[in-house]
């Protein structure tokens, strides 16, 4: 049975609210990604920085003051009245939130003891609770007064693509009858750093499926949903997870646990391969990831099915990466898309001839129907673990 995707919050590199980014994601506008200084020690890194104003924390939540935070609050004020009346129709106790982050309040952390080594104490305003990985689900569940099921996955970058599947399961057992559920990730230098020293950071915008690729670009976004069994327009159809447990941080490279996971997708959604009509791919442009993905989607999905890479337009948002990329599909199924536009793959163009072939978007490119329509979108981790979500017009 499918759960219904009700309403959506946003903000991320191409802007904040659901116009705004459905403009610049059809547009293909890249110039959120920006050269900045600062992050890795001796290194200039192309970001995906939230360049809108965030908003304050609410009158008695100053001790939840984080950026990840204040990303999360950003986009649930966009849809504040929908969940305010999922609350007060279903009561408090029936509404869950289920949140996937990667970095919660680290930024902030990492910042006060680097305090702590000048200045021999923490700062004033040093909070442990802010650092641990379940602070944006208390933090938006005091403040909505939700009481139903409440927790953060953290699962590397498929946290917020595994919150979405909790939130369907907890509506399917009838444990909620409402779940806010989506993800969240802010620019930090420990997540910089980290990925710097993998030698997995490309100092120059990222460049998924091209023989040039050398590397991803991080960014920050937050992406909300309210899901429920109520019928909308939009649903989540299906989701299929896989973990191979291949290596601590690359993927199988026959892409096993990939095709295993968009297979349990299409079963869940009673699907078949050619009854897709897009894919967002995982498209990190790093040399393993591009080969492993490419391989697996080439192997299940018909040679003609669009596929592209978001992640050139908003740099890979890490833990909120899969709400980020469903609320695309979300978009591109919705109102905010009137020409029926396909999310474009940006890059060079200059394919690898040791990748297998795959039907890149281009801008301008338009969905081949306007209902009925299967989109899928694909999230991968360290530790091979692996996440396929479908979403579509309401059966």
């Amino acid at each position: 049975m499918p759960s219904y995707l009700n309403a959506l919050g946003v903000v991320c590199a191409l802007g904040a609210g659901k116009q705004a980014v459905a403009d610049a994601l059809f547009a293909g506008d890249s110039s959120g990604m920006r050269a900045e200084d600062g992050w890795v020690s001796g290194r200039q890194l192309t970001v995906g920085a939230v360049h809108a104003e965030l908003p304050a924390m609410p009158a008695g939540f100053e001790a939840a003051h984080s950026r990840n935070n204040q990303l999360l609050l950003a986009a649930a004020l966009q849809i504040e009245p929908e969940l305010r009346q999922a609350i007060s129709q279903h009561g408090t106790l029936r509404v869950g939130l289920v949140l996937g982050t990667s970095t919660s309040g680290i930024r902030e952390a990492s910042e006060h003891i680097a305090r702590y080594e000048q200045d021999g104490q923490l700062p004033h305003d040093y909070t442990y609770v802010q650092q641990e990985m379940a602070a944006p689900a208390v933090f938006l569940a005091d403040w909505l007064g939700v009481t139903g099921p409440v927790y953060c996955q953290s699962t590397a970058c498929t946290s917020s693509a595994r919150a979405l599947l909790s939130a369907h399961r907890l509506l399917q057992q009838g444990i909620c009858d409402a779940v806010i559920c989506g993800g969240v990730d802010s620019l930090c230098r420990l997540t910089l750093n980290g990925f710097s020293a993998l030698e997995a950071v490309s100092p120059e915008p990222c460049n998924p499926f091209s023989v040039n690729r050398n590397g991803i670009n991080i960014g920050e976004a937050a992406a909300l949903f309210l899901m429920t069994r109520e019928p909308a327009p939009i649903a989540l159809l299906g989701g299929g997870a896989s973990s191979d447990a291949h290596h601590i941080s690359a993927p199988h490279p026959d892409g096993l646990g990939a095709r295993s996971a968009m297979e349990k997708a299409l079963a869940s959604a009673r699907l078949q391969p050619a009854q897709i009509d897009y894919l967002n791919l995982h498209g990190t442009a790093t040399r393993h990831n591009d080969a492993m993905e490419s391989k697996a989607v080439h192997t299940l999905f018909p040679a003609d099915l669009p596929c592209s890479s978001s992640k050139p337009m908003t740099g890979h948002t890490l833990g909120a990466a899969g709400a980020l990329e469903a609320a695309f599909c979300w978009l591109t199924l919705s109102e905010y898309n009137c020409g029926g536009l396909l999310p474009p793959h940006l890059w060079d163009g200059q394919r690898d001839p040791e990748l297998a072939p795959l039907e890149l978007v281009q801008t301008g490119a338009r969905l081949s129907r306007d209902q009925g329509r299967h989109l899928m979108s694909n999230s991968f981790a360290f530790g091979g673990n692996n996440i396929a979500l479908i979403i579509g017009d309401a059966p």
